[in-house]
């Protein structure tokens, strides 16, 4: 059986093709359907090609999905060329062309209502959703998102400079288009739009990580591992003040078990020095797998 060669990724199986592809679609679909009913009708330019055809429709009337084709696909070659090949390659070609494709469809579809502060809302929401399935895939819509890798790679900036520069020079002409009100508002649909990715990529159930320094640490681990059943590891420290080597035991629980967690430490030792912070996600037994 071959391996892949250090760096590459294991070849996909089929149902794994299926289910990437799977979110790409449903992703670009809300994506393009958030648009239309949310951002597109309230006039809110929050980046991306999205961004540049809303300002273009409500200027001149060109298609929204018109423009996001005539500016997509020109980028998607310039990025063959000028990046040697393309990162997530057909990936993006099919999130590329079936977005607008999408967006062309559902241009008649509406809410029934206007209101700029709920449009941002759930049109970043709607986008986020979209664009975090599509990263689920490891792909991606293309537009800006090539500019930016193309000015990455001539400028030196970072690909989040370059993005940043991209999008706040779409939400600076909607201010001169549309007002500065309705831009501000992009700003905030841009912001909700960027949590909700994070939260489709690593889910809403934040685990815990507990940090214990304790005097009587063999028998807050024994509690530990008995009467909550998580894994604990000791990881070695220095004392800052007495410059005295000691362990500091970690363990990972879910929120609901933070309280019973706190009250076995409490029980064992009043005065160990306890820190809990959150942990984005978690891979591993107990938790989601990989």
């Amino acid at each position: 059986m071959m391996r892949p060669k250090r760096g590459q990724e294991p070849p996909s199986t089929f149902m794994q093709i299926v289910t990437d592809y799977t979110y790409i679609l449903v992703g670009a679909a809300f994506v393009a359907i958030a648009f239309n009913l949310f951002l597109l009708p309230n006039k809110i330019a929050s980046g991306g090609v999205s961004g540049i055809s809303t300002i273009v429709a409500h200027m001149i009337g060109i298609e929204p999905a018109f423009t996001q084709w005539a500016l997509n696909i020109p980028l998607f070659i310039l990025g063959i060329l000028l990046l040697g090949g393309l990162k997530y390659g057909i990936k993006t070609l099919v999130g590329t062309l079936f977005l607008p494709l999408v967006v062309f469809l559902t241009r008649d579809w509406s809410v029934g209502f206007e209101d700029a502060l709920l449009g941002a809302l759930f049109g970043g929401i709607g986008v986020g959703i979209g664009i975090g399935l599509v990263f689920r895939a490891r792909a991606s819509t293309g537009g800006t998102d090539l500019a930016a890798q193309i000015i990455q790679k001539y400028t030196g900036l970072t690909l989040g400079a370059a993005v940043f520069i991209i999008d706040g020079l779409i939400v600076i002409t909607s201010a001169f288009t549309f007002g500065i009100e309705l831009a501000l508002y992009a700003l905030i649909s841009l912001f909700v739009t960027g949590k909700t990715v994070d939260m489709v990529q690593m889910g809403v159930g934040y685990a815990k990580v507990a940090l214990i320094i304790s005097n009587h640490q063999e028998e807050v681990r024994q509690s530990l591992l008995r009467d909550v059943d998580r894994g604990v590891t000791k990881l070695s420290g220095y004392g800052g003040y007495t410059d005295e080597e000691r362990d500091v035991l970690m363990c990972v629980v879910n929120q609901t078990e933070v309280t019973k967690l706190k009250q076995i430490v409490k029980a064992v030792d009043p005065k160990a020095f306890v820190v809990v912070t959150n942990a984005t996600e978690v891979l591993g037994e107990g938790f989601k797998r990989a």
